[in-house]
């Protein structure tokens, strides 16, 4: 047995639960529920923030590990605009049991990452998911009229970099979080970056917003978001824009000039045709019915 494991059966024990949350962006935040603060591998372990964690449910086999953890929002800690600005999305997360009267007596007893969060009234609930999760995952394509990549991705190939698909500018007016004035240049239609993405600010981490629509007004663009703005972004904040695709064969091929990647399959019949039945108003030659 182990050192941790010889303390366990000796009747009287010193143990608690310490959690370490490894950001995408490369922040490590350490949370306990004993009363002290630890600190072991470099991290320190705060019970500050409040966070505790439901029984952890652990199956063999290719089953979900998973559990719920809850904790109270604070500035030293998980913070509602971290949370919202999606810091914590697909966050690493490690368990441990540790004797906190001697910290190097301690286990792993779970590994996993952060799934759906939650928050409201200063509380946060977020579901943990453990490694299997990833093998639940959707794999191969789709036969969809539709491409199934995502613009810039791997499959896609479009450099979204390329100054015909980026624009820079500058915020000058903002609205309930959700629709922006940015001054940019002229070179790019309206409705270029419908359906694309904004970035909002400079840094580690700036807010991302997904374009609903995108229209010209003189020397300025008025963006609308799909969603509200998951942080409080500033006049005469830079800004990035990204061009939108709308998932067409004839987007990809005249927008993109990117026809060789496409990953859908335009010429499948839809719901309509098959409901179809023989006329003689349309030819039927066997040609494509795009």
């Amino acid at each position: 047995m182990s050192a941790l494991s010889d303390h366990l059966v000796g009747g009287i024990t010193t143990v608690c639960q310490a959690w370490a949350i490894e950001r995408l962006d490369g922040v490590t935040l350490g949370f306990t529920d004993h009363d002290c603060s630890l600190e072991f591998d470099g991290i320190t372990f705060r019970p500050q923030g409040g966070m505790t964690a439901s029984a952890l449910e652990q199956t063999t086999g290719l089953a979900v590990d998973n559990a719920e953890a809850v904790g109270v929002l604070s500035d030293a800690g998980l913070t509602e605009a971290d949370i919202g600005a999606g810091l914590f999305d697909g966050a690493r997360l490690t368990a441990w049991q540790v004797n906190w009267a001697e910290p190097t007596l301690r286990e792993i007893t779970f590994r996993g990452r952060l799934g759906d969060i939650q928050y409201a009234d200063g509380q946060f609930t977020t579901e943990i998911r453990g490694l299997t999760d990833a093998l639940n995952q959707p794999r191969g394509r789709s036969y969809q009229k539709g491409c199934s990549a995502l613009l810039g991705d791997a499959c896609c190939g479009v450099d979204l970099d390329q100054a015909l698909f980026r624009l820079e500018g500058t915020l000058t007016g903002i609205e309930d979080a959700r629709v922006l004035t940015v001054a940019a240049d002229g070179l790019h239609d309206g409705g270029w970056f419908t359906r694309g993405s904004v970035l909002i600010g400079a840094g580690g981490y700036p807010l991302k917003g997904a374009i609903k629509s995108d229209k010209l007004n003189g020397a300025e663009r008025w963006i609308e978001l799909w969603e509200t703005l998951p942080g409080a972004p500033v006049i005469g904040e830079a800004v990035v824009l990204f061009a939108g695709c709308d998932k067409r064969f004839d987007t990809c091929r005249y927008k993109f000039s990117n026809a060789q990647n496409f990953m859908g399959f335009p010429d499948i019949p839809g719901d309509d045709w098959m409901l179809r039945y023989p006329g003689t108003a349309e030819p039927m030659d066997g040609k494509s019915r795009r």
